[in-house]
């Protein structure tokens, strides 16, 4: 997968950009990982979850590679339950 297989039609802007910023991160692992939830879920994400989006999206991929894997503790500000949603996903392809 190259990127985003959902249309950002019907997304209002906030929207439109975050699903971008989830698509590109820096690191080829975060844009598969952010990625593919964003095109999931963008849709459905309720204010006060973009904006917890927002603040996930603010740390450094290391970091929130490693605290999406358990080897560090993510930063208690960035702490919610989107996180653990994120954590739990597991995008299929289908063919």
């Amino acid at each position: 997968m190259t990127g985003t297989t959902r249309s950002s039609q019907g997304l209002d802007d906030h929207r439109k950009r975050l699903l971008f910023r989830c698509w590109h991160r820096g690191t080829r692992e975060m844009d598969l990982i952010l990625g593919r939830f964003a095109n999931a879920e963008i849709a459905t994400l309720n204010d006060e979850e973009l904006a917890e989006l927002e603040r996930l999206l603010e740390i450094p991929d290391p970091d929130f590679y490693a605290a999406l894997t358990g080897s560090l503790p993510l930063p208690p500000e960035a702490g919610g339950p989107l996180f653990a949603r994120i954590k739990a996903f597991r995008a299929v392809d289908v063919d």
